[in-house]
């Protein structure tokens, strides 16, 4: 298998090619394994796992931290959803870098509703046609990703619809890790059959569980849908327990079984007094299965800033409680356009927190008691009681015909909005058989009657040994169907921005390769709505195409709104044209600290002439701003309009290494005048072959700092440790000269 330079983008034809001969390396899902005392740097860390071979840090460890990137015990979830599963790849390795390690392909709208598996590549809508080949290609790539990071991913999808057993086998077959299966969700809110659904649904779980693949339940959708998604805690409770103990009677692993976690609320509300008891109740009644925490959709708008503030307030739950799975969530869900880049930015939202609340629980604790100790108990009764008055009523098929489930009634209030279905209505009615007396099905994971002791005890303990395996056992036997339309297919997508495939032409992008996307933030002095329609025209006569506002909010009725729009650039870069100048030679904080710890460095500083300017200096020079006293250079500050000649004089007094002047007006030139007077002010004096000169401001170029007689300059982009560090270089050049 090619092992992929990390500097090498990933050949998207060259993944596809030979699919009809690829083989999963594994099948199963895989936990991230937990170091129980890990050692990064300085720091010890108790809820970690083992860390990655490559990856990207927060920018913050970037900068500060020397690239620290410690992985969280929790397993991280991405959601994928731009419909073309080519790109999407690219979105995984990005992802991986960043930490995810559970990549979910949300299935395209409608596909619950397809009666039997697609072939080909057709281009999604609100999400991937999930097909053998966009399966089998993704699983391809994540093989490469994994060994790039170091690290498993788990491949998931979802098992629902009157097609849910034929998908299921697919999975199982193609190494598909885990997957949502729920019988509830397609009675509910794909009006399938329900005795249908829930037939589907134990064939369908055996196959997974064959597999070892991991269930994850679709309960949170109760309280995304209910109209105060609040009260349905109760039924959402029930609705975990009547799939986990389907799942466990039809064959699946306790440890396989996960609980899709949801917290019910959403600041401004007091989120955290009904969030944290249901989370206690939950992991009360069901400790035996795992966890996936999963952000609210329901109260998710167009706001980034929102959502992520949500998601981290929903992970403080899930550290406080438990989650294996951490799902991230974005604000895709109230845009409906899946970027590239808030997929990396929830992975490393969900990393940051988790990793910045290591070890919460040796340090505080959840009460058991008061407020707490009610609630749970509340909760757990009222669950228990709405059981009860199910079972009261002939079971979970008559509750649903009676609209008990997404009532918006906290149990046992009803409000009569609940979702009801007939038990001989929906998809699919009516198509449920009873299996002939010599029914017999030639494969091993097979649910329920198959009379295989009709050819002996051999087929009896393995059905599938009558034809010598079945497509588990022998994936040679599958079937692999390439492409059945000659328009609609990944071929035809790839080859209309083929000019942009490993070459040096690039356009911006945020679903597709060379979409063209881009967003803009306006703030406009006026009413939201005036707001929304200005920034689209300000947008047209930018020439940006297809401009549509994607967020706004009012930030006061008269005074102003700020909006964000997403649009279309129609050009392109070539990047063999690009002028780039080489990134600055910066040595590291401790080189520049041994220096000068080895020998003192003095820096005499000014702002020169007439100019009263002082903030870009004193950020240069401060150690709050990370400027170079933090290396141990003194700094002998002489203030603003300092003259030029009392710079040198200053310098020469107190036999300084170097003068830092700063020089921001530039009408007139002057910028240029003051650099020249400093430098032939020193020569004056004798001291210039000792000094090191250097000026800085926003007209300043290296180019014309030098020009002007100066060892260097420094312009609005650099920082305390570009001049540090050209200062000790510089010294270490005199010294050897």
């Amino acid at each position: 298998m090619k092992k992929y330079d990390i500097n090498e983008k990933m050949d998207i034809r060259e993944i596809l090619s030979d699919l009809e001969n690829y083989r999963p390396k594994r099948k199963g899902w895989l936990w991230r394994k937990k170091v129980n005392k890990l050692i990064l740097g300085q720091h010890e860390y108790h809820d970690c796992a083992e860390g990655l071979t490559n990856s990207i840090g927060i920018p913050a460890a970037v900068r500060y931290f020397d690239n620290l990137d410690p992985q969280p015990q929790e397993t991280i979830t991405t959601e994928i959803a731009s419909g073309r599963f080519e790109d999407d790849i690219r979105r995984m390795r990005m992802a991986a870098w960043h930490g995810a390690d559970h990549i979910m392909v949300i299935r395209t709208a409608g596909q619950s509703h397809f009666d039997g598996l697609i072939e080909g590549t057709p281009q999604g809508i609100g999400g991937v046609a999930v097909s053998r080949k966009q399966v089998r290609a993704h699983r391809k790539a994540l093989d490469f990703i994994e060994d790039e990071v170091g690290r498993p991913i788990n491949y998931h999808s979802y098992v629902s619809g009157v097609a849910g057993p034929d998908i299921a086998v697919m999975f199982a077959e193609e190494g598909v890790n885990g997957a949502h299966q729920d019988p509830q969700y397609n009675v509910l809110y794909r009006n399938i059959n329900m005795v249908r659904s829930f037939v589907d649904a134990a064939e369908s779980k055996k196959v997974m569980a064959a597999v070892d693949m991991a269930q994850i339940d679709g309960a949170h959708n109760a309280n995304a849908t209910a109209r105060d998604a609040w009260k349905v805690m109760p039924e959402l409770m029930v609705q975990h327990g009547l799939n986990s103990i389907f799942s466990h009677k039809a064959g699946m692993k306790k440890e396989n079984i996960c609980l899709s976690t949801v917290p019910p609320t959403a600041a401004p509300m007091p989120c955290t007094k009904y969030d944290l008891p249901y989370a206690v109740a939950l992991r009360d009644l069901f400790s035996e299965y795992k966890m996936r925490a999963q952000q609210n959709t329901k109260y998710i708008t167009s706001s980034s800033r929102e959502a992520t503030v949500t998601h981290v307030m929903n992970m403080m739950i899930s550290k406080l409680t438990s989650a294996d799975i951490q799902s991230t969530i974005t604000p895709d869900e109230g845009r409906n356009v899946p970027w590239h880049m808030y997929n990396i930015e929830a992975c490393d939202t969900a990393k940051q927190t988790l990793v910045g609340l290591d070890g919460i629980l040796e340090m505080v604790e959840v009460k058991k008691d008061g407020f707490m100790k009610k609630e749970v108990r509340e909760l757990k009764e009222r669950a228990i009681l709405y059981m009860e008055e199910m079972i009261e009523q002939g079971g979970y098929f008559e509750s649903v015909q009676k609209g008990f489930f997404i009532d918006s009634g906290k149990y046992p209030e009803r409000n009569g909005d609940g979702i009801g279905r007939q038990i001989d209505g929906g998809v699919g009615a009516g198509t449920v058989y009873t299996r002939d007396d010599d029914y017999f099905a030639p494969v091993t994971a097979h649910y329920g009657y198959n009379n295989a002791a009709q050819y002996g005890e051999e087929i009896a303990k393995n059905p599938s040994a009558a034809i010598n395996g079945d497509t588990l056992e022998n994936a040679d036997k599958i079937i692999f169907i390439d492409e059945l339309d000659d328009v609609d297919n990944v071929n035809t997508r790839m080859d209309a921005n083929e000019k942009y495939r490993n070459t040096n032409l690039i356009k911006p992008e945020v679903e597709w390769l060379a979409d063209g996307t881009v967003q803009l933030e306006i703030f406009l002095p006026t009413n939201q709505r005036t707001a929304e329609f200005a920034a689209i025209e300000f947008a047209k006569k930018m020439n940006l195409k297809d401009v549509e506002v994607i967020h706004s909010e009012m930030l006061h009725p008269a005074e102003g709104s700020r909006i964000q729009l997403k649009g279309k650039v129609e050009f392109d870069i070539d990047l063999d044209t690009l002028v780039i100048p080489p990134l600055p030679d910066l040595l590291n904080d401790e080189e520049i600290r041994e220096d000068v710890d080895k020998e003192s460095f003095l820096i005499v500083a000014a702002t020169v002439g007439q100019d009263e300017h002082s903030v870009g200096l004193r950020e240069v020079i401060d150690i709050k701003h990370g400027g170079i006293e933090k290396y141990g250079m003194d700094v002998e500050y002489l203030g603003t309009s300092c003259p030029v000649e009392k710079l040198v004089d200053a310098a020469i007094e107190l036999n300084a290494n170097a003068i830092l002047a700063s020089t921001i007006i530039s009408h007139d030139d002057v910028h240029y005048k003051n650099m020249k007077r400093l430098h032939e002010y020193a020569i004056e004096k004798g001291v210039r072959d000792k000094l090191i000169i250097c000026a800085g401001g926003t007209q300043v170029t290296p180019e014309i700092a030098v020009k002007n007689g100066m060892d260097q300059g420094f312009g609005k982009s650099d920082r305390g440790n570009h001049v540090a560090s050209f200062f000790i270089k510089k010294r270490r050049e005199m010294k050897n000269a």
